[in-house]
């Protein structure tokens, strides 16, 4: 009997492919129609895990696929390799970031041609290289001149533990999202991605989006976060300021018993500034710089608040109402004012009830509006438009569409990132770095202290510098760009990956784009996808690109879990790939994650479910092996008994079944039976009496 020596057989055909430039794309081919076939690229931890396996195999199945009908296949692998964890290494361990990544990068890469994937390397990119992170600041430098880059002082989420400020898509639950300390507010000068600017947009444009599941489209809504409304302005009593605020219900206006502010609104210390109020607002704000988002503003958080001593005027009915500030008010959210109507609003009530303010009903059960003057006995709806009418005519509100969205902040105060490209001159002002003078270099002179301040402060060298457009002395800014920046427009690199003049040629990522099929975590539905379709509707308006969205189809694969827990280290229930594939071969681990569950569930780790995925590969071996004779005949079909015709039935039966599987859904598995159950078969027919030769050839051959 044949023994299947996987390590031999790998080996061979893994260097056949290399030898022939199997994998190898030239994006400038025309001859056929293109695929384009991407997995999230990693971070080059040092160590590929269970999940990257997954998520190659998936890919690694679609390209090949692809390939063998016909298509031009892209399917290229890169290295989001700028990040922290680099940076806390050279803390940690004396290592340079630019050294323990480009090592880490190796071994992976390494592991990865082990494991099979058909990867063009020719295409391979790192984000932490100057090569690219060039045109990241060239791509900056755009965004800057269109308006889509600015920089304002505001308060920021910052983690004190990390030490660097946090987009507001990386807070989660009032926690950083990578190393879970309570996320403070900082009053910080941050540079900022103008999401907003096309809002609109990324909303509608999901629902051209067929090829993603509806849960990711759902986050996404929910977080871009629409709101039909309008904006009232509402003056300060004995002033000459107003505040203006964002409603949903313009038709409640007349219940409004008292106005808040948020706490850090920048009219609350001009308010109080030599009033008897002023030193217990401060202590207030100070209170809230403490605490965290979630800390303030959970329903079953306790409503705390202050009478700053001011009134604000109704500018539907004239009254006065008291002005407070309150801990469930943001800043960063809407004006950073509200209308209270704590006869509609729970919270509103909550806090009226517990500081004695009014309550006053202006909508019935029945949505009638009541105590609301000549809107009295409408419904809501009419009132909600009259009332707006109204107040546009007198020029003291209009219609207005908000977003939950904010605009994306860009800043970190750190090192291991791609450098912000612009100057600081007392002269000039804000400066931006010529083009012919990219990139801007991290410089290696620095002290990796974890301290909060970017380590790119301790470098003179990099410090100092002239101003470009004066001449005289400058200072360089010292933030780097989050490294979400990076793999926002990675996707576009791969097609023209050695392109020395621009970040990509127009037309060669016109030819090939959208990416046909996307793959990876449903973690990243909300910051890098759709940071990525930003960036690619920011490239269209700047007339880069002609397409609307970087990715046609995305699949979302399930977790690997061990025991119904995903993998971890500090669980200590991690599965090394690379154990598995010395002990089993990479045909099995990569058949075994396709296998064991639809790709886009969850897989549950079986160490019986990768023994038996190892004994199938070996019953396919010997079976070819076996009949290798056979094949290697010039044989004719002639006449087809009836187990003939069975066997051929079900040769070209799963042919049809695996072809529909692959090519109209993610069927691995069932895929996978099918096949299975044809290797069953086919030893069944070899053992039969006069079997057709031609039949069983066409079978192997399969």
């Amino acid at each position: 009997m044949s023994v299947y020596n996987f390590k031999e057989v790998e080996s061979k055909w893994q260097k056949i492919w290399k030898d022939n430039n199997q994998y190898k794309m030239d994006t400038a081919q025309t001859e056929k129609p293109n695929y384009y076939t991407l997995e999230m690229f990693p971070y080059p931890s040092g160590k590929i895990h269970m999940g990257h396996v997954r998520n190659y195999s998936i890919g690694d199945v679609v390209a090949r696929f692809k390939k063998m009908e016909g298509y031009n296949v892209l399917h290229p692998m890169g290295w989001d390799s700028f990040g922290l964890p680099a940076e806390n290494a050279a803390i940690k361990h004396g290592i340079h970031p630019h050294k323990w990544t480009m090592e880490n990068i190796e071994e992976m890469k390494e592991q990865l041609n082990l494991l099979g994937i058909s990867y063009d390397w020719d295409k391979e990119v790192a984000t932490s290289t100057p090569e690219y992170y060039r045109f990241t600041q060239e791509i900056f430098l755009k965004f800057l001149e269109h308006g889509l880059a600015y920089k304002k002082k505001s308060y920021v989420n910052w983690c004190p533990s990390c030490e660097t400020v946090l987009a507001n898509e990386q807070v989660v639950q009032g926690a950083c999202e990578r190393c879970k300390a309570t996320v403070l507010k900082k009053d910080l000068e941050q540079w900022y991605f103008k999401t907003t600017e096309f809002a609109e947009e990324l909303l509608n444009d999901l629902d051209t989006l067929d090829g993603w599941p509806e849960k990711v489209k759902t986050m996404q809504k929910n977080w871009i976060g629409k709101s039909t409304g309008a904006d009232l302005v509402f003056d300060i009593d004995g002033t000459d300021k107003s505040m203006t605020v964002f409603t949903t219900r313009p038709d409640t206006t007349y219940g409004v018993t008292y106005m808040v502010l948020a706490p850090e609104h920048e009219l609350v210390k001009e308010l109080v500034a030599g009033t008897e109020y002023e030193a217990d607002v401060e202590a207030f704000v100070q209170k809230m710089h403490t605490m965290t988002e979630i800390e303030r503003t959970a329903a079953d958080v306790e409503k705390e608040g202050m009478f700053i001593g001011r009134y604000v005027i109704n500018p539907l009915n004239g009254k006065k109402v008291p002005l407070w500030i309150a801990n469930y008010v943001l800043v960063e959210y809407g004006t950073g004012a509200i209308m209270a109507v704590p006869a509609h609003d729970e919270r509103d009530r909550d806090f009226a009830e517990k500081y004695n303010l009014d309550i006053i009903d202006v909508i019935t059960e029945d949505n009638k509006m009541i105590n609301s003057e000549e809107f009295n006995g409408l419904d809501a709806s009419e009132g909600f438009e009259g009332i707006i009418d109204k107040l546009e005519k007198e020029g003291r509100g209009k219609r207005t569409i908000n977003y939950r969205l904010r605009d994306w902040l860009v800043s970190r105060q750190r090192y291991w990132g791609c450098p912000i490209p612009v100057v600081y001159c007392d002269e000039c002002g804000i400066v931006p770095v010529k083009k012919e003078d990219l990139p801007v270099l991290l410089p290696t002179d620095v002290e990796f202290t974890g301290k909060g301040e970017s380590p790119l402060t301790t470098s003179k060298q990099f410090m100092s510098t002239t101003c470009p457009h004066c001449g005289k002395p400058a200072r360089r800014e010292v933030d780097t760009m989050d490294t979400f920046v990076d793999s926002s427009w990675y996707f576009l690199r791969y097609v023209d990956s050695n392109n020395e003049n621009e970040p990509f040629s127009k037309e060669l990522v016109n030819r090939w784009h959208p990416v046909d099929q996307y793959i990876g975590g449903v973690e990243h539905a909300i910051m890098h996808l759709l940071y990525a379709r930003w960036f690619v509707k920011a490239f269209k308006s700047m007339g880069m690109v002609d397409f609307n969205e970087p990715f046609k189809n995305l699949l979302t694969q399930g977790m690997v879990l061990m025991d119904g827990s995903k993998m971890s280290k500090s669980k200590g229930n991690t599965v090394s790939p690379m154990d598995i594939i010395d002990e089993y071969g990479a045909d099995t681990a990569r058949l075994f994650v396709l296998f064991a569950a639809p790709p886009e569930r969850d897989l549950d780790w079986s160490e019986q479910g990768v023994d038996g995925c190892f004994r199938f590969l070996n019953r396919v071996y010997r079976l070819v092996d076996e009949l290798a004779d056979v094949v290697k005949k010039d044989v004719e079909f002639g006449e087809l008994n009836s187990q003939d015709k069975d066997m051929r039935y079900t040769i070209h039966s799963t042919l049809k079944k695996v072809t529909a599987d692959l090519s109209e859904k993610f069927g691995f598995n069932t895929a996978i039976s099918a096949l299975m159950e044809l290797i069953n078969d086919m030893y069944k027919y070899k053992e039969l009496d006069n079997i057709n030769e031609a039949v069983i050839k066409e079978g192997v051959q399969l």
